[in-house]
């Protein structure tokens, strides 16, 4: 029977939630939470289920790794899983990250399975098979269906389709395919064309895929002479919340005067973050929103100005476009005000 190792976070193996977030890779021997819905439609067996915290992935990610891949060393697999990882960033990113090492240095099979807002999914879909999942756990049982769909092909040695078909991120990589029939490359081609001239909708045999590229700015020649803004997606907030914007999922911003403070004091701003653990950022949100170094080094003439308000908003769950939207209002705000450069600061 072929066999698969499956990676999860520490919220998944049921051990906590961002409190234990920084929780040391381990391998558990048999099935742990979505191992049980992966085993049950895979054709093989999940011998090993491995955890590792997506805060001590990310932090630690050189030992992670080090450590996984040692936990493998005697391990007989056919396949590595991991995932579904949906909207979660940080458990999308370990998901690429581990997948990649593991096909790197044992030359498996690997797949994972993320949201199309998960920035993993731009990170690794060229290196692995990343399949197009839902935004939270709801879809659990489908993600996992979906990969084992593809998994029981590649255990089974069946022929596997495009992108398209298995439904799986693009990965760049084109393959030329033989029609068994149907009209020849002359006669599709003068079929597009004739359908492009009328307007007609036809679907092109080699799309070309549309990048969204933003121009580098030009450097500021001149910093004590700069006005500098803060601009956060650590959610720090006034305690009240006044714009309320949400924990997870944003779609809205606020900006907030700072001209008479010289920090950000607890208990005036905290983080209303659902992504990582808030006890930091409460005790001292400057550690998210760095004011109490930026009115240091103004003292100290290291730049021209300080503007008179900080803007946040929340990163995550966030999707592309409302991102998009929300940059392009703020932008609006720092040109009338004549802002030269931005300090971005995240999680």
């Amino acid at each position: 029977m072929k066999k698969a190792i499956h990676y999860i976070n520490q919220f998944f193996a049921g051990i906590g939630g961002e409190e234990l977030a920084d929780h040391k890779p381990e391998i558990r021997e048999g099935l742990v939470g979505p191992s049980l819905a992966l085993n049950s439609v895979l054709d093989g067996e999940v011998t090993h289920t491995i955890i590792c915290g997506d805060n001590f992935m990310g932090s630690n990610t050189e030992e992670a790794v080090k450590l996984i891949l040692g936990f493998l060393e005697d391990k007989e697999f056919d396949i590595f899983i991991a995932g579904p990882a949906f909207q979660a960033g940080r458990y999308g990113v370990a998901c690429g990250t581990i997948a990649k090492a593991v096909k790197e240095k044992f030359n498996v099979p690997v797949l994972t399975s993320m949201n199309e807002e998960n920035p993993g999914v731009e990170m690794f879909k060229k290196d692995m098979h990343i399949f197009k999942g839902g935004k939270s756990a709801a879809k659990l049982r489908d993600d996992v269906k979906v990969m084992a769909d593809f998994a029981n092909k590649l255990l089974m040695g069946e022929k596997t389709g495009s992108a398209d078909e298995e439904g799986f991120f693009p990965r760049g990589i084109r393959a030329q395919v033989w029609l068994e029939n149907g009209p020849i490359a002359s006669k599709r081609g003068v079929d597009m064309l004739i359908k492009k001239l009328n307007d007609e909708e036809y679907i092109s045999e080699l799309p070309i895929p549309e990048l969204d590229r933003v121009e580098i700015a030009s450097p500021i020649m001149d910093l004590s002479k700069a006005n500098i803004a803060l601009i956060t997606t650590g959610g720090i907030v006034p305690v009240n919340n006044p714009d309320r914007i949400q924990s997870a999922s944003a779609t809205r911003w606020g900006r907030y005067d700072i001209s008479n403070d010289d920090r950000l004091q607890s208990g005036v701003y905290k983080t209303i973050h659902a992504g990582f653990d808030p006890a930091a950022a409460d005790a001292d949100p400057n550690v998210v929103m760095p004011v109490d170094a930026m009115k240091a080094y103004l003292k100290e003439g290291k730049f021209g100005k300080l503007h008179k308000y900080f803007y946040s908003t929340v990163g995550t769950g966030t999707t592309q476009a409302e991102a998009m939207r929300m940059g392009k209002e703020i932008v609006e705000k720092l040109r009338e005000d004549n802002v030269d450069g931005v300090i971005m600061t995240a999680t």
